[in-house]
């Protein structure tokens, strides 16, 4: 196994509250699971770097990019001169209903996305390499020019086109299992050949998108409330031809776990096994087109136990080519 997870200091620092489902308690399900599985002494770890703010361009307005680092310097004291006018308390600044700033989110979704970009290079550098971003904020639903969903920054999109840039790669596959439309990727990548986008979700769903398709690149697979495991995996077979005959040189995966049938936040009944199945065959995909390359970021995935067990399926998914069989 060559699993290497990325993870950013200030990830769990990133807290909107007790009441908040997108909480760092996820980062510590996961972690427990991964301790309690064996996964844990298994895999490589490694710190996230902050992404240069100059890179958050590769997927985002200028104008927005300024306007968070804006908000969120009224969020953080300034240096104690004595004189308390010069002092900024701390706060919140909410950006749309569910998606706010505090002192540490910042640097929070800095080493989210910077640990897309970590993980591009590790994986490049050598074949039959698997990176996992246990990171947060997520980031599939922020759009070109605003917050969205919990996320500030794209970090699925930052990376694909961080790769596509500095590696002069020609395709990059992203593939978004989470139960929410990834409506910002989408809108975001839509129309670039270069980046071909799988997508599932419940659907009819917040954030209420994704059907019909944009663009030529996108595939989506809308899935009714209910829909079980066997109903997921019939449904996105056919990702798995369009995906070997568009030969990406690197996959990359928005692995939300909210599907899950425990998850309080959406109405779909996958369970831990679905998850090895579709990134056992994200795997072997890799295998054939991109000598095993594959990034995976978390995006979404609310009950912590079945969380961190679904994490812990993904991950044996990935280390494990479906020509080897592994007890989940």
């Amino acid at each position: 196994m060559t699993i290497r997870i990325f993870r950013g200091k200030h990830c769990t620092k990133h807290d909107m509250g007790a009441e908040h489902p997108e909480s760092p308690d996820r980062l510590y399900a996961i972690d427990d699971q991964l301790l309690s599985s064996g996964l844990d002494m298994i895999c490589e770890h490694a710190d996230a770097t902050p992404i240069p703010e100059a890179y958050l361009s590769l997927a985002h307005d200028p104008y927005y990019i300024k306007s968070v680092f804006e908000r969120a310097a009224t969020l953080r004291p300034t240096a104690n001169t004595g004189n308390a006018a010069e002092n900024v308390e701390p706060g919140v600044a909410w950006l749309d209903d569910d998606t706010g700033l505090m002192q540490h989110s910042l640097p929070a979704a800095l080493e989210s996305a910077g640990a897309g970009c970590n993980a591009v290079d590790w994986v490049m550098q050598s074949s039959d390499r698997q990176a996992f971003c246990a990171t947060r904020p997520p980031g599939h639903h922020a759009t070109y020019d605003s917050a969205m969903g919990f996320c500030l920054f794209n970090n699925i999109v930052i990376a694909a086109r961080y790769a596509l840039q500095t590696y002069h790669l020609k395709r990059v596959a992203i593939v978004d299992f989470d139960v929410h439309h990834g409506n910002g990727t989408e809108q975001i990548v839509a129309g670039d050949q270069r980046i071909m986008l799988c997508s599932s979700f419940q659907h009819p769903f917040y954030p209420h998108s994704g059907s019909p398709v944009s663009a030529s690149n996108i595939m989506c697979v809308p899935l009714d409330a209910g829909s079980t495991g066997e109903v997921f995996r019939t449904k996105v077979q056919h990702w798995f031809d369009a995906l070997k005959n568009f030969q990406p040189e690197l996959i990359l995966i928005s692995a939300g776990f909210d599907a899950h049938a425990e998850d309080p936040m959406a109405h779909l009944r996958l369970v831990e096994d679905d998850y090895f199945w579709i990134s056992q065959h994200i795997r072997d995909i890799a295998d054939v087109c991109c000598e095993g390359r594959v990034v995976s970021m978390l995006e979404g995935g609310y009950d912590l136990s079945a969380l961190g067990r679904s994490v812990v399926a993904h991950l044996k998914g990935l280390s494990h080519p479906s020509s080897i069989p592994v007890s989940v």
